[in-house]
């Protein structure tokens, strides 16, 4: 039997960002997909600003800023009259606190093979072909069964695996929730023949209804999203309505827009996270966000618990996402349903905080609050605080000013006040001194 601290079921984005996090602290785990092979799509192009500063934490943004690009405006099609309008998220600047203040647009599969070859440089690797049959639980931990028949114990299991997630049906857990809208979607990326790729091209009017096509980076493609009739004319419906041939289709899948989440983040040793716990319509691009911040956050809680912490510590991943996920959902369906254009502040998941966790104590002092994100900073040597950050470490922030400032390993406040800090929930911490002249 192999044996293992963390079983990660699901190598989408949010399987992928647990197991860079375990892998970076010296977590044993395992991590597998049913899919034979990787995702190939665009699907969840769109990468929030927070999720970008945790890439930064990862080792990856680099990269993940060299396969993007921000969202270029809109142009509306009317008949032989178009329209240029602003972009769905307009271009913001870098400040001292936000470096990274725009949503930034890589596909999907791209994304992921950067996370998978950042894994691979930590010495760990996505399994595809090996799905998951069932598991049982026991009072020291979880014993999985692959379909191929192998087993696998492991301390902990987290269900990374989607909205069909088997994790989450061995459980017994239910999606509930409502879908928003009784047509079904068509995604797709096509290769499109003399189509202008400097706009972000619509439709409002055609005999499937609208249509969309939107230009990849770094890529001869283009997402189309229609109406799921569309699927079984791509090529006739595009030409039909731009006047340009489809030359290639190299993926489409059918989707019913819907909210639904569990009731319910933990089960004993076994997790969910991502897709497998809430799932979103596209619009706000807020569900690869979510998932990529439920692993971040669990992350560093199962490390400090595998290596001796408290348990109690992982029954604050549920109560510190699960009300995230809720209020996502939330604002997911409004924009679906009002077909709001408008991005920013509401969807850059830079303003949700924990505030009301138990893992949150102390003071505000200088604008900052137990619980929120903790912003960059410049300080007195030139550097910045992000850059002190980075790691799995724990960090303590003692101010000119006088108070201390623990941040946790997610990067959110922890502690504000006068107690020092040798480590927090067993993981070290690093202590750096500053100044409070320049947050955001």
């Amino acid at each position: 039997m192999y044996e293992t601290d963390v079983m990660i079921v699901g190598a989408g984005p949010t399987g992928l960002t647990l197991a860079l996090d375990l892998a970076r602290r010296g977590i044993s785990f395992r991590l597998i997909d049913g899919a034979v092979s990787a995702f190939v799509g665009s699907r969840g192009k769109g990468i929030q600003p927070r999720t970008l500063e945790i890439f930064e934490d990862l080792g990856v943004i680099d990269a993940i800023l060299a396969a993007g690009t921000r969202y270029p405006r809109i142009r509306i099609h009317l008949g032989p009259f178009s329209l240029r309008m602003a972009s769905l998220a307009p271009s913001k600047q870098p400040t001292a606190g936000v470096p990274y203040p725009n949503l930034w647009m890589v596909p999907q599969s791209r994304t992921e093979q950067i996370l998978r070859d950042r894994l691979a440089e930590l010495g760990g690797q996505a399994e595809f072909g090996q799905a998951l049959a069932t598991f049982t639980q026991t009072e020291h931990g979880v014993d999985a069964v692959l379909k191929s028949g192998e087993r696998v114990r492991a301390n902990f299991l987290v269900g990374c695996d989607g909205g069909h997630s088997t994790v989450r049906k061995v459980l017994g857990l239910r999606l509930e929730g409502e879908a928003i809208d009784d047509r079904p979607m068509l995604v797709a990326d096509l290769e499109i023949e003399g189509l202008d790729r400097s706009d972000w091209h619509v439709w409002p009017s055609v005999g499937s209804g609208a249509i969309s096509l939107c230009p990849l980076p770094n890529t001869a493609l283009f997402q189309l999203i229609a109406r799921a009739k569309a699927a079984s004319g791509i090529e006739d419906t595009v030409l039909k309505a731009t006047g340009h041939h489809v030359q290639r289709v190299a993926w489409s899948s059918i989707y019913r827009p819907a909210v639904r989440m569990v009731d319910c983040y933990r089960v004993g040793h076994v997790f969910l996270a991502g897709d497998a716990a809430h799932v979103h319509p596209p619009a706000g691009g807020q569900g690869l966000n979510t998932g990529i911040q439920d692993a971040y956050n669990l992350g560093w809680k199962l490390a400090s618990v595998v290596r001796g912490g408290p348990d109690a510590l992982l029954d604050t991943y549920e109560a510190e996402r699960l009300p995230i996920a809720a209020a996502v959902l939330g604002l997911s369906k409004q924009l679906h349903q009002t077909r709001s254009i408008r991005r920013g502040k509401a969807t850059d998941q830079l303003g949700l905080s924990y505030r009301d966790s138990p893992l949150s104590s102390g003071a505000t002092f200088g604008g900052l609050h137990p619980g929120d994100r903790m912003p960059d900073l410049r300080l007195e040597d030139g550097s910045r605080l992000f850059d002190h950050l980075r790691g799995p470490q724990a960090t303590e922030f003692v101010t000119s000013e006088g108070p201390r400032i623990l941040i946790r390993p997610d990067g959110y406040i922890a502690h504000v006040g006068k107690t020092h800090f040798s480590e927090y929930a067993g993981a070290p911490t690093r202590s750096i001194r500053g100044t409070l002249s320049a947050p955001c």
